[in-house]
């Protein structure tokens, strides 16, 4: 870091002395506001989050809240955080640990401050630290006031006085004006980072209009609090991180879900096909049925069922009348759906099933991310009833993941399974909005005529006789003349599509069932290797939403002189025709997953890999660090060289 000419004069509250202030320039800056789960924590790190995109930082967030819709105020299982990871040059992750901790009360403070680094600035709300508080998590001392504190820069605010002081002629409650203090927050934080704050008060104008007194109240607290930081000595420094360079084009700030569902509209648009989805609620996937909501000028239609059976069966129907039938759910969502799910496979209908994984088993952990569904994705269905698989790697990739589920349930007339998951469905990061005309066609043909001859010679439309290249069956409109023909879940006759107990049919039709989803690997592509030397001896290989972590592994280990590759995986099934090839290249084989080792298994039984699995299911992200020490014992191990320490190990 490097500190730049003096840049803000002011004076302290009550004194005539006048002081600069500097202003240090940052690189990269990793921020985690935490509170109660009512404190606004969210809102706050969504609002901060949006003036970084806007100013230019490259940025990805993290935030993490509890289950339970209202936890007992000021414990620690009510404890709501937001972690903001913004820099000067491209980065992959949230961050492995936080620079900066804001602390809004005793709990948020117990439960965030082992992951604070010594020397970190720590910002604590003086106010909440109450005896009562204190006594809610276990504190005998006030920290505050004991030396505990003292391996980090603690900076202790009022932060409750000072939003109730600046709120004094606001006309509003005590209790209702403390609600402002998150506000506050954000505008000393908006000081100490040089962000923007129109964008906020324009937001803050729009979101309370009908509430006219709660708008001019936050708006308030957000510019008291900017001007304390201005004005008061507890802040000596504020920090400037320059925008990062990026590519030209218009970007937004947006979270998967949102990226997701953006996806799902233009797969509509390039396809010319209505969109239905078929949901029912369920954290952490609802968010794309609140979006997608939004967009019915776009031929969207949204249903919210009364359960997960009912979602994905109006999906079905829907695909059979003609639309792109899409559903939405999370793992135990999955778990009822599977009936379904085969009778999408046997019908041979186009869907997309959007699974935004979470931990389990059953209810699990509702709010937090894991990656434990993929061989339920494969395998959770009675009989051999084979679906493709794909996974996006970030959260602005959810966009493109879901015009690639789209196309492949489209070409091949199948269900497929979009694999997301809390971390990148919640988390945020610029996305450059693309130009429509480039995104791939997808436009359909159906069935209009007859298809083949009846032996004496009279035309009729065979519903299973399959275009020779993808194996997909005719799509054909009901009521459309001539195209009838018979549906459901027993068993097809080959061509015909008349119901059929016969073994020699059933086992051709399994097998060409089978064969269709095989036969998608040669559209896809080589398989996704980034290995600048090309000559690593060991690889990483991921999928899913341990891209960033991995990447930032390796970016450390590379800089230290050693090389490594990266592996990552958006098709799980089919995997791509060279993944074998490509894992042979390497020595050794590492598989950084947020489960028990589900695509190790999947790559061990396919391949004969030996691949080395390296897993966790505490339902947050990897880090970075962590997976650099794991890569680096292994390349020690096969080169018998001990690796450097890298002295830019910080940086992402």
């Amino acid at each position: 870091m490097t500190t730049t000419e003096p840049s803000v004069a002011a004076s302290t509250a009550g004194s005539s002395t006048p002081f600069v202030k500097s202003v240090v320039e940052l690189d990269r800056v990793v921020i985690r506001l935490a509170g109660d789960s009512g404190d606004g924590m969210q809102l706050t790190g969504n609002r901060f989050t949006s003036e970084t995109a806007s100013f230019g930082n490259d940025l990805s967030t993290l935030p993490n809240f509890p289950a339970e819709i209202r936890a007992p105020t000021g414990t620690l299982p009510g404890v709501s955080s937001f972690q903001l990871h913004f820099a000067d040059h491209d980065i992959m992750t949230p961050g492995d640990a936080p620079d900066v901790l804001v602390a809004m009360n005793p709990a948020a403070l117990k439960a965030n401050l082992s992951d604070l680094p010594g020397g970190g600035l720590l910002i604590v709300d003086a106010d909440e630290f109450t005896p009562r508080n204190l006594a809610k998590v276990g504190y005998a001392t006030n920290p505050l006031e004991d030396d505990s504190l003292q391996g980090w820069q603690l900076v202790s605010v009022p932060l409750t006085t000072l939003t109730l002081e600046a709120l004094a002629d606001s006309g509003l409650g005590k209790k209702e004006a403390e609600r402002s203090k998150n506000m506050f927050t954000l505008g000393l934080l908006s000081w100490m980072y040089h962000r923007p704050t129109e964008g906020t008060v324009r937001f803050l104008e729009r979101q309370f209009r009908r509430k006219p007194q709660i708008a001019a109240a936050n708006i308030a607290a957000f510019r008291a609090g900017y001007n304390y930081g201005d004005t008061t000595e507890a802040f000596a420094v504020s920090y400037e991180i320059k925008p990062a360079p990026m590519a030209p084009g218009r970007y937004r700030n947006i979270s998967g879900n949102q990226a997701l569902a953006l996806g799902i509209v233009a797969a509509g648009q390039r396809s010319g096909l209505p969109v239905f989805l078929g949901a029912y609620p369920i954290t952490p996937a609802s968010d794309i049925l609140h979006e997608l909501s939004r967009h019915k000028s776009f031929g969207v239609r949204t249903f919210q069922a009364e359960d997960e059976i009912a979602g994905i069966a109006s999906a079905i129907g829907a695909s059979f009348g003609g639309a792109l039938g899409v559903t939405t759910t999370s793992g135990p969502g999955v778990s009822l759906k599977s009936e379904a799910l085969g009778l999408a496979v046997m019908t041979e209908l186009p869907l997309v099933v959007v699974d935004v994984q979470r931990g389990g088993p059953s209810t699990g952990l509702p709010t937090k991310t894991e990656q434990s569904d993929l061989l339920q994705a494969m395998f959770g269905r009675n009989g051999e009833a084979p679906l493709p698989v794909v996974a996006p790697r970030s959260p602005a990739d959810c966009f493109d993941a879901a015009l690639e589920a789209a196309r492949i349930a489209l070409t091949y007339r199948t269900p497929v399974m979009l694999l997301s998951d809390g971390y990148l469905a919640n988390g945020a990061e610029p996305w450059q909005i693309p130009d429509t005309e480039e995104l791939p066609d997808l436009r359909v043909e159906f069935a209009s005529e007859p298809n083949a001859t009846t032996p004496d010679g009279t035309p009729e439309f065979q519903p299973y006789l399959r275009d020779p290249e993808t194996l997909a069956r005719p799509w054909a409109i009901p009521g459309t003349s001539g195209m009838q023909h018979r549906i459901g879940g027993l068993e097809k006759a080959d061509k015909t599509g008349n119901i059929s107990y016969d073994p020699a049919n059933h086992d051709l039709m399994t097998r060409l069932r089978q064969a269709k989803v095989d036969g998608i690997a040669a559209s896809i592509g080589p398989t996704d290797v980034d290995d600048p030397d090309g000559n690593a001896g060991v690889a990483v290989i991921g999928w899913g939403s341990t891209y960033g972590p991995i990447g930032a592994a390796c970016r450390r280990i590379r800089r230290s002189g050693r090389s490594v590759a990266q592996i990552h995986l958006r098709h799980l099934n089919p995997f791509p025709a060279d993944l074998g090839e490509v894992l042979a290249r390497y020595d050794r084989v590492i598989c950084p997953e947020m489960n028990l080792g589900q695509l190790s298994m999947l790559l061990r039984a396919k391949y004969l890999v030996d691949v080395q699995s390296h897993t966790q299911v505490r339902g947050l992200p990897f880090r970075a660090a962590e997976l650099a020490a794991v890569v680096q014992d292994v390349i020690d191990s096969t080169s018998g060289a001990p690796l450097a320490a890298d002295p830019n190990g910080g940086a992402e």
